[in-house]
């Protein structure tokens, strides 16, 4: 009998990137810019709430979808930074973090065979849910060289994409890991597709509040432009915007008949989650505006702190526009395969990264670059700018 038992559309997928560079920080003291975890706790008023939950007796079964507070947050979240009208009751879904809404989204919506239209690179959840899911991605390919050295993609390569099988079309803007915005032509671009060939769009916003005002414009969900709305299910998270990554707390919301379907799938994944952690993130979606300006204003400082450390060390720096990271070319340092590179770096100069190109299926399309994050604290940024000078 083979001692390999895992089904055959999941053998590619082994130990996350992630996990892999993570173990290789812990092992050699490695200041660790690979994972998009923040090493501060999000907002007081958050974490107060979570602990008044906890002592307050709500740590038995939520409800399916959510407790009501929180899925009304959320419905008041979204109409008050981005205009959308969502009803609590059957237009919102809370989910074990974005992650699970992804997956949830295409086990529900994609039968065998059928085709999801991602951008490359993409997180790498994405790729095993399509897997899980029997269905078939179709990448289209984000490539540096836009306007300002921006990544963008050929409208043409993204119709040709589109075929008789294809369901829907995944996309993730803040982009995760290239930290590009889709602009208002390139939504418009997936937008006239969808509605051409009767796609559904999934659209993981995990990043929505981390735009930089250098960015060649402010994020747009795409569910607000004409006729996305009744065919779009958007994701999003508390995770990223209020730096409580570990709490899993996330949603979908979208119309009544498609979220509906994402539910019959969700309540036998994790079937409730974060039951006394739901008031907490209630809490924090309504914090003022101020919170949410100069959270964005950090991020933007400290990104600013590492391209400046990237740059001096010979790196060739990719523009980041939002999201925690920067995307930079190994190749003025002599590199050419990014994995190669990122497994030398703790030992040639005390830092952890990650190679971008296990994120893209043309991997050579990326074998020469790499992302750092910057979602960490002045110090240890300066900390590891001052170790990756060594390079240069």
């Amino acid at each position: 009998m083979s001692t390999d038992r895992l089904v055959a559309r999941m053998r590619p997928f082994g130990t996350t990137v992630f996990a892999e560079m993570s173990a290789l920080a812990v092992r050699t003291g490695a200041v660790n810019l690979g994972q998009g975890f923040p090493d501060t706790d999000g907002p007081r008023e958050m974490l107060g709430a979570a602990v008044t939950a906890l002592r307050g007796g709500a740590n038995q079964y939520p409800p399916g979808p959510g407790i009501p507070a929180l899925r009304a947050a959320i419905a008041e979240h979204q109409k008050r930074f981005w205009g959308l009208d969502s009803d609590p009751d059957g237009e919102v879904l809370v989910t074990a973090g974005a992650t699970e809404a992804v997956a949830a989204t295409i086990l529900a919506l994609c039968e065998p065979g059928d085709e999801v239209i991602c951008f490359e690179p993409y997180y790498d959840s994405y790729a095993a849910s399509i897997a899980l899911a029997g269905a078939v991605r179709r990448p289209v390919t984000l490539r540096p060289g836009g306007p300002g050295g921006r990544y963008s993609f050929d409208p043409e390569e993204l119709r040709a994409a589109a075929g008789p099988r294809t369901r829907l079309v995944l996309l993730n803007s803040p982009h995760n890991p290239t930290g590009k915005v889709f602009t208002p032509e390139e939504l418009g671009w997936v937008a006239d597709l969808c509605r051409e060939r009767d796609l559904v769009a999934v659209t993981d916003e995990v990043y929505e509040h981390l735009v930089f005002t250098d960015a060649s414009g402010p994020h747009v969900p795409l569910a607000t432009l004409p006729g996305m709305r009744e065919r779009t299910i958007r994701i999003s998270s508390a995770g990223k915007t209020f730096s409580c990554t570990g709490w899993k707390v996330g949603w979908a919301t979208g119309p009544a008949p498609l979220l509906s379907a994402v539910l019959r799938v969700k309540q036998f994944l994790t079937f409730v989650n974060a039951a006394p952690l739901q008031p907490a993130v209630a809490v924090a979606l309504g914090l003022p505006d101020g919170y949410f300006d100069v959270f964005t204003s950090t991020m933007q400082a400290r990104r600013d702190q590492l391209v400046a450390g990237l740059t001096d060390a010979g790196f060739g720096v990719l523009p980041s526009e939002g999201t925690y990271f920067v995307t930079a070319d190994i190749r003025p340092l002599g590199g050419s395969d990014g994995l190669d590179f990122c497994r030398e770096l703790p030992g040639r100069a005390g830092v952890v990264a990650v190679p971008t190109q296990v994120f893209y299926d043309h991997q050579d399309a990326g074998r020469h670059l790499v992302r750092f994050a910057f979602c960490k604290r002045e110090e240890v940024i300066a900390e590891a700018v001052t170790r990756l000078r060594k390079l240069g």
